[in-house]
């Protein structure tokens, strides 16, 4: 059985960060636009050493967007980052008409995503930019889980054609996966294989999930972990051949409990395969401010939630 562990934290901005510098140096169409926010979306590294490549716009999110599309029309690939709050919420109607109805090749980086944001409080928590984004035709979702995996999609999108979001978090955070780690948008990721229950999870909750699996098998329930890192397209065959296997499931995520990745994966089953699913998220309310720890053990992202819901589900085949 694999096991994980990790030596140190760090947060996945910065993995955002070290992928597109890299991403830069290996082409040069690569640009890089920030609203204001140049240090906390780890760009500066990037914009130092490609100058006339980086582009600073001020607060002026909608203004960055448009500016993201014009770029795209004669080749460049551009990668805007802000908050999240800000690179969904207040720009959702320049997304929707400038970049992803015409497939501009866009892509939307977005930090301080979900209750880990933490003492910055609701206004900035924003829980509901993975189902905004999903719902756009052609836009591609991926969530990442560590330092690692987040430097990997962020390299993958600089050959993948069209409206991608990327979302990623403020916090130190365990780093899981291995640097070398293959990474494929739209094929997920299975990181421990069980029989008795799958659960199913993205961005922090993975590592939130190894935790939770780790207590289940001490009471002798065996779960299947699969990173869900790419929201859409979703690997619908790796969650069929899952759910065959433990027939009932637990979705696992730092969003809001409608329209996120709970909802993509009973989509699939109830469509497909009817299975008992439980959803470990935000039961439809908003944040506020304290430390991550804090917010995700009082909002029920906790492993202790997980393994909760496991066995509720588990109770249910």
């Amino acid at each position: 059985m694999t096991q994980y562990s990790f030596t140190e934290k760090k947060d996945t901005r910065s993995g955002f960060g070290a992928g597109l510098l890299e991403l830069g140096r290996q082409n040069d169409q690569v640009v890089g636009l920030c609203a204001d926010l140049t240090g906390s979306l780890k760009m500066d590294a990037f914009k130092k050493e490609f100058p006339s490549r980086f582009f600073q716009v001020g607060i002026a999110e909608a203004n960055m967007m448009g500016l993201a599309a014009g770029m795209s029309t004669v080749g460049k690939i551009p990668f805007t980052g802000t908050f999240a709050n800000f690179s969904t919420g207040r720009v959702y109607d320049q997304i929707r008409q400038s970049i992803a109805y015409s497939g501009k090749n866009v892509k939307i980086c977005a930090s301080h995503a979900g209750l880990t944001l933490g003492e910055d409080g609701a206004t900035h928590q924003i829980l509901e930019d993975i189902g905004m984004m999903r719902m756009l035709p052609g836009m591609t979702v991926i969530v990442p889980c560590d330092y690692n995996q987040t430097k990997a999609a962020t390299m993958a999108l600089g050959s993948h054609v069209g409206p991608a979001y990327l979302r990623f978090g403020r916090p130190g955070w365990p780093v899981f996966t291995a640097p070398d780690r293959p990474f494929t948008i739209g094929k997920a990721d299975v990181m421990i294989t069980g029989s008795d229950v799958t659960i199913f999870a993205c961005g922090h909750l993975v590592w939130q999930a190894i935790e939770a699996e780790a207590a289940l098998r001490e009471k002798g329930i065996s779960a299947e972990v699969i990173n869900l890192h790419t929201i859409k397209p979703l690997d619908v065959e790796a969650i069929l051949r899952s759910a065959e296997k433990t027939r009932c499931v637990v979705t696992a995520e730092e969003h809001q409990i409608n329209g996120g990745l709970g909802d993509s994966v009973a989509q699939v089953l109830a469509r497909f395969r009817p299975t008992p699913v439980e959803m470990v998220a935000v039961n439809d309310s908003f944040g506020e401010s304290g430390t991550p720890a804090q917010l995700l053990k009082k909002y029920g992202l906790s492993p202790e939630n997980i393994v909760e819901a496991a066995i509720r589900v588990t109770s249910r085949k």
